[in-house]
């Protein structure tokens, strides 16, 4: 099955095409850059953004697989949890290309996506698994039974872990996102330099909380009397990154222990961070586990893994119609299974 995948849950359009529910044929990405400017996302603008740049993504994912509309069989489009704004940009392109070409629509969940990047990267990976979804809006740690069949373990209480990337980063002047350039003022920095806190971090308690660590972050910031920079600057941001890796990691094998699974695996844009990568996988290892670490260009917001949740959903009988609308949340969805 030939299956478009389309995502306009935050600030970037994205559009794929996916064939067999395996093969990549495309899989473009817009981001918007203006949100910089202002330190993080600003709802109307990436709505417009989104209005204005889906319909030329759409058209060159198309052509990067060779095909025309007409060679489209189904379509998937992300229709919860995010900006309601910028997802009904989105779910009404995907309603209106279905309508126009009579073909079958079904709206996917975001982060059930993001779990689908691990099988787009590794299809035979051993389940049951414990996925770890990490994002700017999202922390996870969810029980893969089988591919659609999912518990949730334990999730962030506060912050999610991408968040406080990025407002650690704001504290300290840095641009946004915070991820990326945390990561690399951290490189040459020392991880053990401050011993920042790990909150929640009693065996058995799965939940994620990362307000405190970020709180730590700011009376740090301003009890300084000059501005950090050079080695103290990145001694500073290192400490920061392994506090909120280590909680990641640890709870994460907390779970495989707890449950006997024979596999972990990562995803969500935090994903793509490479300290967490080689942490995640050298822990994995150290316990005999399997890991799959996705790509980092599936790991990040696009429409392969959209389309590739798509393909499985219809796969089952699964279709919506022209009442399917969007949520700022997963759990006011309606439920599918």
């Amino acid at each position: 099955m030939i299956v478009l995948g389309i995502d306009t849950s935050c600030d970037e359009t994205a559009a794929a095409v996916l064939s067999d529910g395996r093969s990549i044929l495309s899989n473009i990405v817009a981001s918007q850059l203006i949100h910089a400017e202002f330190g993080g996302v600003v709802p109307e603008y990436a709505s417009r953004a989104h209005i204005r740049t889906i319909q030329p993504v759409v058209e060159k994912a198309l052509a990067g697989a060779g095909i025309g509309y007409d060679g489209l069989e189904g379509i998937a489009v992300t229709s919860r949890p995010g900006l309601v704004g910028c997802l009904l940009v989105g779910v009404s392109f995907a309603k209106a290309l279905a309508y126009s070409l009579d073909i079958p629509v079904v709206g996917v969940d975001h982060i059930e996506g993001h779990v689908f990047a691990v099988r787009l990267a590794e299809p035979d990976i051993p389940l049951p698994t414990i996925c770890l979804v990490v994002s700017g809006g999202h922390t996870e740690l969810i029980l893969v039974e089988d591919w659609g069949r999912y518990r949730t373990l334990g999730r962030t209480r506060d912050d999610a872990s991408g968040e406080a990337f990025d407002k650690v980063g704001k504290l300290l002047g840095l641009s946004y996102p915070g991820g990326p350039i945390i990561e690399k003022l951290a490189a040459d920095g020392n991880p053990a330099a401050i011993d920042f806190p790990r909150a929640m971090m009693k065996r058995g308690n799965l939940d994620f909380s990362f307000s405190g660590v970020k709180t730590a972050v700011r009376y740090r910031v301003d009890d300084l009397e000059t501005k950090l920079k050079g080695d103290e600057l990145a001694d500073f941001l290192a400490s920061f990154q392994e506090a909120v890796i280590d909680a990641l990691v640890t709870k994460t094998m907390w779970a495989a222990d707890a449950h006997d699974v024979p596999s972990v695996c990562l995803g969500g844009g935090v994903a793509a961070n490479g300290p967490l990568r080689a942490r995640f996988e050298e822990e994995a290892a150290r316990l005999g586990l399997v890991a799959v670490v996705p790509p980092k260009d599936l790991c990040t917001d696009n429409g392969a893994v959209i389309a590739a949740v798509g393909d499985s959903l219809f796969s089952r009988g699964v279709r919506d119609d022209a009442s399917l609308t969007v949520s700022a949340s997963r759990e006011a969805a309606r439920a599918r299974r």
